[in-house]
């Protein structure tokens, strides 16, 4: 595998046939996205089984994201064909759901004249309609900042601050306990605004599949630390976050954010508009292919494909194109630098006995890495977390993770740079070892006459206990 970003596809009517599916799969697709806030949960669970089948029939490891809708403010339908609201109109906004047209807007939200104050943005749409409340009262006065069409029933994004909706949703409880029983891999949950918003859906999933938290607001960043502390991987939900917070301020936020998931061992998706022109186009924009490989620079695990997959006219070429600069923008990352930087920061951060054990075990493993020009770095791991702890160094060598658990097979599909293979259960640590060398090589993931810098635990101890043996093997 010649790139080590991980890209995440969504699958929709333009993707979802077992054709398609296989193609995309063969052309790089690691994870493959539901998103819930479309359709009916039934057409969900049949595309979890035509992604299981596919991914079965080109013998590819595809691990399933299933995106819950999250709380959604919308405006009441527009008529047939679409309104224009041109920019320096007044428009006025009133709660319920009657059809809305140019001159009053209906919105889903019971509380909007509680919860609105003069000079608050209102965005509707993705963002090119924008209003400024001028006065409440029985309702609320706005003007046009900026001007477009408006169709259908467009979401209304209100001031995160303001907002008096709660994340989880009952619909979302429901919909994570359905995902889960089907299989899903990971759970991504929107709107996350606070640790206990994760410890909800946590409650109802249990250890069935990975939580992501969609970090989509100002609150979630202000309460990043403790959403990262209880949540299994993070997404840059770069949409409404762009949204909610100074557009000029969203580049700085993406790489903050990576950069503290990488530091706490914590997968980083990178998501929103990556290469949005290729819904319809059949090559992106400059400035597309800068931003696709800026979030490599960045340390992003996976990269996420929205409409562009799911709607597009030609899904397949969109990975493709995506595997093509990832792959070219990895060659030119710094990740030694970077590695040697983790190493220093790593003990103040990582708190547990087991976490520290792991730490300090992977930063030998990474030096050891390039002392011996390792061919690659076998990870030997039940729960995944050794193989996690190693790929915040972003090593040089062939990062391969082997485990008993076809669960955390599947779940390691996110994970920078990971390979991964299933592995037998064995008695004691020698076998693990032996064994796991064995399996890479028959793999066709190492080479005989290579070294490798082999990581594993004792059999003997709990599942949760961390790796604690370092060895450097000579491949025969």
């Amino acid at each position: 595998m010649t790139r080590r970003t991980k890209i995440v596809a969504t699958i929709g009517p333009a993707s979802e046939s077992p054709e398609v599916l296989e193609a995309l799969f063969r052309a790089g697709v690691n994870v493959a996205r539901l998103n819930l806030s479309h359709g009916p949960v039934e057409s969900h669970l049949d595309k979890l089984r035509l992604v299981r089948a596919a991914a079965e029939r080109v013998d590819h490891e595809v691990g399933v994201l299933a995106d819950l809708p999250g709380p959604k403010v919308r405006a009441g339908k527009f008529t047939e064909g679409g309104i224009a609201l041109d920019a320096g109109a007044p428009v006025r906004l009133r709660p319920g759901v009657d059809p809305s047209d140019a001159d009053l807007i209906h919105v889903d939200y019971p509380t909007l004249l509680e919860d609105l104050r003069p000079g608050d943005p209102i965005i509707i749409g993705d963002g090119g309609i924008c209003l400024r409340v001028e006065a409440v009262g029985d309702e609320v006065d706005a003007i046009v900042l900026t001007g477009g069409s408006a169709q259908g029933r467009p979401g209304v994004h209100i001031p995160s601050e303001n907002l008096r909706l709660s994340t989880p949703t009952e619909d979302d409880l429901r919909l994570a306990e359905t995902m889960a029983e089907a299989g899903v891999d990971f759970m991504a949950v929107s709107f996350v605004r606070t640790a206990a918003d994760i410890e909800q859906v946590r409650e109802v999933v249990g250890n069935r599949a990975k939580l992501i938290a969609k970090i989509e607001t100002s609150t979630a960043l202000a309460n990043l630390q403790e959403i990262i502390n209880v949540s299994d991987a993070i997404m840059v939900a770069r949409g409404d976050l762009g949204i909610d917070c100074p557009i000029e301020d969203l580049p700085h936020l993406q790489k903050s954010i990576v950069r503290q998931c990488v530091e706490y061992g914590i997968p980083a998706i990178t998501a929103t508009q990556m290469l949005e022109s290729m819904v319809s186009a059949p090559s992106p924009t400059r400035a597309e292919v800068t931003d696709v490989a800026n979030a490599i620079f960045d340390g992003t695990d996976a990269l996420m494909l929205s409409g562009e997959t799911a709607i597009g006219h030609d899904p397949v070429l969109v990975v493709e194109t995506m595997d093509a600069i990832a792959a070219r923008a990895e060659a030119e990352a710094s990740y030694r630098q970077w590695a040697q930087r983790l190493g220093r920061i790593q003990r103040a951060q990582w708190d547990s006995t087991g976490d520290r054990i792991t730490a300090a075990l992977t930063h030998a493993a990474s030096e050891a890495a390039v002392d011996v020009g390792a061919s690659a770095i076998i990870c030997c791991t039940h729960t995944g977390r050794t193989a996690i702890a190693m790929a915040r160094f972003r090593p040089e060598a062939p990062l391969i993770a082997l485990s008993n658990d076809p669960r955390t097979v599947k779940q390691l599909s996110l994970l920078w740079g990971v390979q991964t293979l299933g592995l037998d259960t064995f008695e004691s640590t020698d076998e693990i070892v032996w064994h796991g060398v064995e399996r890479a090589v028959q793999a066709g993931l190492v080479e005989p006459g290579g070294t490798v810098v082999v990581l594993a635990g004792s059999p003997k101890k709990s599942a949760d206990t961390a790796a604690d043996v370092l060895r450097i093997v000579q491949v025969d």
